[in-house]
Formats: structure tokens, sequence, C-alpha cells
């Protein structure tokens, strides 16, 4: 999925060298500079050395072997031999430099966007995928670390043996270097275009890939619904087009990269046969020595790979310019909910809560809320009750300040909770939700999440009063025991009595539960039930819930349809109007009543028909 995420933005990001961009990406390395200089540096002085050895081997051939110096021999042989160890420790740094550079740019990024990530609001996450964001913190961060370390090693590299190969064969032969210098655009030239159709096959291969493993993922999972409706054989054939698209692409793509070395090659034994000819001539007049036309062919050899390497470099520069502007659109984008800038502290959300005249509406700008209006008492439970898409989980999202009002104003205390920081708003909340989620690690370190400063004893102090204690004692490693990924080592209640835990022991002054018992057993709900009933005590507590044991306890229970209050008050009361509320109360409901309580169709009914006649 995640390749399939990527080449998609691949396409929706057309890549250009823009200053701008570049000036982005070269703002990274500003900290590291002392390691860029090294490592440049040390990468100029191997290519030199490779350069001056080719040089060193032509005086050997000439001042030694033609004419017989022995002693002229053994001195360039010392020299060459002093200088590889020279080249040896030269190859070493840069390689060390290169590799700690590239991590801790990537450190640098990876630490950069998490940062801004835990920034942006609740509805950044609900409008991007999640493969999205990990594609940025992963593969995007990677892909522009190798461009700002080994992008620059090999195009450094290559640049400075072409440069350092030139400026020698300029000392040997400067007609004849001029002339061997013409068929380098052309190389470039073919090396570019090459490398542009190459990639462009690579491309359709790896989307046809990713749709391959997205019909495996379908098939796989959605077996009995493909033999259920007989649809084999039209999946066999779609399969087989996705199929064809991608070896068409991989043959297209092998077939290129075949022909380029072949096309390289031949335009460079073009280029040394002319070197071997015209040098032979100009030896005959003296012009030209043979260790001359050896390191004219050496020089070429070290010029022709060099030019594939910038080919190749410029490819992967464009997915690295891509990378980094989605890297920089990400770290651009601004958090909808953040802290004004004369924002304070909010000693206490003990007070009064009221929301006046809210409206909400998402992106698609479609209405959630309309002219909302409640107020809360100090430590009063209300329970939200009404159909899916009514407004109630946005209630409780506002109230945390996930996200903020469209228009009017929620204050607490007072006071218009925007002028609170978000932080000491969020600390003082405990929210237990419908789908529990554990964090990889033990029991004892999910719930010490709530206070991270709570000692043992406190932490299974929590444990108790959530009811989590007696199944936390049972597991082999006790509060030691580690829960796996999510927690997926155990139930939903289990996960379920841990987040409650959590949320004891950060002793919330604000607590918030989201169908926190909808996905457990009724023995697990009523151990549930205890340990809200010691975290609501003395708190303002709203409850999203369907369960008739939590919203018949509350003290003020509000029927949200449309994102307005269609009913408000105690059971009591509402079963008495017979309206709203009631209809859930015998619909909704009544399957839940004959499971828990084995009630009869028509003995349900005489049940509530004598609850609303008590309440009258």
């Amino acid at each position: 999925m995640s390749d399939e995420l990527i080449e998609l933005e691949e396409e929706e990001f057309t890549s250009q060298l823009t200053t701008p961009v570049l000036k982005r990406i070269g703002g990274l390395l500003k900290p590291h500079w002392k390691w860029v200089v090294g490592f440049l540096l040390t990468i100029a002085l191997v290519s030199g050395l490779d350069a001056y050895f080719t040089y060193l081997n032509k005086q050997i051939i000439d001042q030694g072997i033609m004419l017989k110096d022995t002693a002229r021999v053994m001195h360039i042989a010392t020299i060459y031999g002093s200088f590889i160890l020279l080249q040896a420790a030269a190859v070493f740094t840069f390689i060390y430099l290169a590799g700690v550079l590239g991590e801790r740019i990537q450190y640098d990024l990876r630490k950069m966007l998490f940062n801004h990530l835990q920034d942006l609001s609740l509805s950044y996450y609900s409008q991007n995928a999640v493969g999205r964001l990990i594609a940025r913190v992963t593969s995007d961060t990677g892909r522009v670390s190798d461009l700002l370390t080994w992008g620059v090693v090999d195009s450094t590299w290559a640049v400075m043996n072409i440069t350092s190969s030139t400026v020698f064969m300029l000392i040997i032969n400067w007609r004849l270097a001029l002339l061997v210098l013409t068929i380098i655009p052309v190389m470039m030239i073919i090396a570019v275009e090459f490398r542009k159709r190459i990639l462009e096959q690579f491309r359709i291969s790896r989307r046809a890939n990713s749709k391959i493993t997205g019909a495996y993922n379908e098939n796989f999972q959605g077996t009995r619904v493909v033999k259920a409706l007989g649809r084999e054989d039209e999946n066999t054939r779609e399969f087989q087009g996705l199929t064809s698209t991608m070896y068409h692409a991989s043959y297209r793509a092998a077939w290129l990269s075949a022909l380029f070395l072949p096309t390289v090659q031949m335009i460079a034994a073009l280029a040394l046969g002319f070197i071997v000819g015209y040098g032979g001539l100009q030896i005959q007049s003296g012009i030209m020595t043979i260790g001359g036309i050896q390191a004219f062919v050496a020089y070429l050899t070290f010029m022709m790979w060099p030019i594939q390497d910038l080919a190749r470099v410029y490819s992967e520069m464009q997915h690295s310019i891509a990378s980094a502007e989605r890297i920089f659109k990400l770290v651009d984008t601004p958090s909808e909910v953040h802290d004004r800038s004369d924002a304070i502290e909010a000693k206490t959300l003990l007070g009064e809560i009221e929301f006046d005249g809210v409206d909400f509406f998402y992106e698609d700008r479609k209405s959630v809320l309309s002219d909302f209006t409640l107020k809360v008492n100090p430590g009063e439970m209300i329970a939200l009750v009404g159909p899916t898409g009514g407004g109630k989980s946005t209630i409780v999202n506002l109230l945390c300040r996930f996200y903020e009002p469209s228009k009017g104003v929620i204050r607490i205390n007072g006071h218009d909770y925007m002028d609170y920081k978000l932080e000491s708003i969020h600390n003082k909340i405990g929210i237990v939700l419908q789908t529990p989620h554990l964090f990889s690690g033990t029991v004892r370190e999910n719930i010490r999440y709530g206070n991270l400063s709570a000692d043992d004893a406190q932490v299974e102090e929590a444990a108790k009063i959530a009811g989590a204690h007696d199944f936390i004692v049972t597991l082999e490693k006790g509060y030691e025991q580690n829960v796996g990924e999510s927690g997926n080592l155990l139930s939903v209640g289990q996960k379920q009595l841990i987040s409650l835990a959590r949320a004891v022991l950060a002793r919330p002054e604000l607590f918030i539960m989201d169908e926190a018992t909808s996905s457990v057993d009724t023995l697990t709900e009523a151990l549930i039930q205890k340990g809200m009933d010691a975290l609501m005590k003395g708190r303002t507590s709203f409850v999203i819930a369907h369960r008739l044991s939590t919203i018949r306890r509350a003290d003020r229970i509000l029927v949200i349809e449309n994102g307005h209050i269609a009913e408000q008050g105690s059971h009591a009361e509402l079963l008495k109007q017979r309206g709203h509320y009631y209809r859930l109360y015998t619909q909704q409901f009544r399957h839940q009543l004959e499971v828990a309580y084995g009630v009869a169709e028509e003995d349900e009914k005489e049940n509530i028909e004598s609850e609303a006649v008590a309440a009258d």
C-alpha cells in the first residue's frame, strides 16, 4: 500500500530543480557544514589521486620501462605506494563522513516531521491517509537524505573524475584532449535520454505492481464473497490485464537497459580507436609517447563511468526533489488548532461549561452542529444519545478542543476556552474511547502513560479502582506482561479496563467516555461501570453510550439529532415525555434488554409502559 501511495504522489508532483526547493534542501546541510566540507575535500583528494596514479603509470612507461631505468621505476613506485596509503585513508574518511552526515540529516528530518505531526490538529489526520504520513517520515526522508549524501558523493566523484582526467589530458596533449572532450556532451545526452525512458517504464511497472498487490489482497480477504458471487473468471481477466501491463513495461525497461551499456561502450570504443590511431601518428612525429596513449585510454575510461553515474544521479534527483516537496508541504501545513499568542494556563476545568451558539462543519462544509447551546454544571454527568451522525462525537471533540467551533464560543469557568493553552486543557481531560488503544510495551507502562511520574503503587491502585487489577495479576508476568502491538495480545475488554486505569491514574477534572462499553461482555461492562463510578465522582463527565445502565444514572440525558438538542432531562423525565428518547428507548435498546435480561418482546413493552406510568 505504501508503494502505491508513494507512486501516486510522484505523479502529483512534477519535480523541477526550482531555486526555492533547492535552497531549502541545501538549508538542511547548514547545521552540518563542517561534515560537508570534510567529505567534499576528501572525495576531491581521492579523485585527484586516481587521476595522478594514471599519470604516474605514464611516467613509469615513458621514463622507466621505455628507457630501462630501474631506479626511476622504483622511485615512481615508492611515490605510488605512499599515495595509495593516503588514498585509502581518504576513502575511509569520506565514506565515514558521508554515512554520519546522512544519518544526521535523516534524524533531523524525522524529528522535524514527527514534532510537527504532534502539533497538527485532529482534522488533518481525518483528511489525510495514515499511509501517506508514514511514507513522509520513512521513504521521503530517506530519499532526501540519500540525495544530500550519496547523491552528492556520486555527483562530486563524477565531476571530479571528469575534471581531473581533463586536466591531466590537457597536460599530456592538449590538442588530442580537446578532440576527445567533444564526445562528452554526446555521451551525456545519450545517458540522460536512456535513463529517462528506463525510468518511465519502471514507473509504469511499479504502478502495475501496486495494483497487483491490491488485487491479491482484496481477493484473498474477500475469497468468500468472490466465490459466492461467481466472480472468479472476471477477477482472473482483470488480474491478467494488470500482469500484462507490468510484463510489457518491465520488458521494455530491460530492453532499454540492455541497449544502454553497449551504446555507451560503442561510442567509447570509437573514441579509443581514434585515440590509438591519432596517437600512433603523433608517436611517429615524436609528439606523443606510448605512456601518453595509455594514459589517454585510462582517462577516457575514467570519464565514461562517471557520465553514467551523473545520468543516474539526475534521475534519482527527480524522486528526491519530489520527496523534498512533499516533506516541505507537510512542514508548511499549519495546525488548525493552536495556541493564541496571549494564551494562559487553565488552572481548573471544574467550573461551569457552556456551549454558546456553536456551529461546526468539516471541510466539505456540511453542517454538523448548528446554533448549539448547552450549559453544564460542575460535577454533572451528561449522557449523549441519538442516531449515528447526529453530532454526539463532535460535541466531545470540540470540548476536548481537537477541533474548534466554526462559529460561536465554548466557555469554561466563564472564559473562552481558546484563551487557554491547549496543553493545559488536555492535561485535565481523561478519555476512554470505544476502541481502546494500547502502546507496545508492558501493562504497567500503558497504565503509567496516564501519569508518567506515578510510582508502581499508584499504578496498581489505579488498576484496582478501574477493576483491572484482578485480571492483570492472572497474566503470566502480571503488570510486566507485554501487551503486543496495539494491545493485540489482550482481549477488547482487558484493553478497555487498562485504558480506564490509565484515565484513573491521570486524575482528570473532566471525564469523557465515548461508547466505552459497546464492545464488551456484560461482566466486563460491570467492571468498567464500577471504575467509571469512582472516576466520575466529583467530576464533570460526558458519556456517549447506548447501554441502559450508563444512561439511566446520568444527571441529564441529551438527545442529539441533526446537530441540535431534540430533548433533554433525566431518564424518568424523558420517558414521561414519550418523545424522541422514548422511541429510542423502546426501539434501539429493545434487543439489548432482551439479551441482557431475557425479556420477551411483549413483556418488555409492558416493562417500558410501567416505567413510563411510574414516571407520570
